[in-house]
């Protein structure tokens, strides 16, 4: 796997904000010799739907879809799983929550992340008062 393509719903500031963090993130090794490539792409875009004229674009906009260069589809706690996976840090944590014990607990950390969009409107992101960008 070379790149992934991340299908984000531009006009959601978390969204956005998930799109930006990943984007600095360093690459990890793909197993070729090379990096594995990130890649965004506004969700329900004329471009999105070009691209990927099989997908559900309407259902691309409700949850983080990940399309990889293979043709495999990631959707919901996969898609935030392989973009933890596509990064040098948070491989091993991706690993660890693709496994069955963990698992559930990517899906609930997916679920939060849903509820606080659906309860905001989408603009939770913007109206942080900038005490979650800081580190302990």
């Amino acid at each position: 796997m070379r790149e992934l393509t991340v299908l984000y719903d531009a006009q959601c500031s978390l969204c956005r904000r998930f799109k930006d963090w990943l984007a600095v993130q360093r690459p990890a090794p793909n197993g070729q010799g090379g990096v594995v490539r990130l890649r965004f792409v506004a969700a329900g875009s004329t471009y999105a739907r070009a691209l990927y004229p099989e997908l559900d674009h309407e259902a691309t906009l409700r949850e983080v879809t990940v399309v990889a260069d293979d043709g495999s589809v990631y959707v919901g706690d996969r898609a935030w799983i392989v973009c933890l996976w596509a990064t040098g840090e948070h491989r091993h944590t991706a690993v660890r929550l693709a496994s069955p014990v963990l698992r559930p607990v990517a899906r609930a950390i997916v679920q939060a992340a849903t509820g606080l969009r659906r309860s905001s409107g989408g603009d939770y992101a913007d109206r942080c008062d900038g005490q979650c960008d800081r580190q302990g």
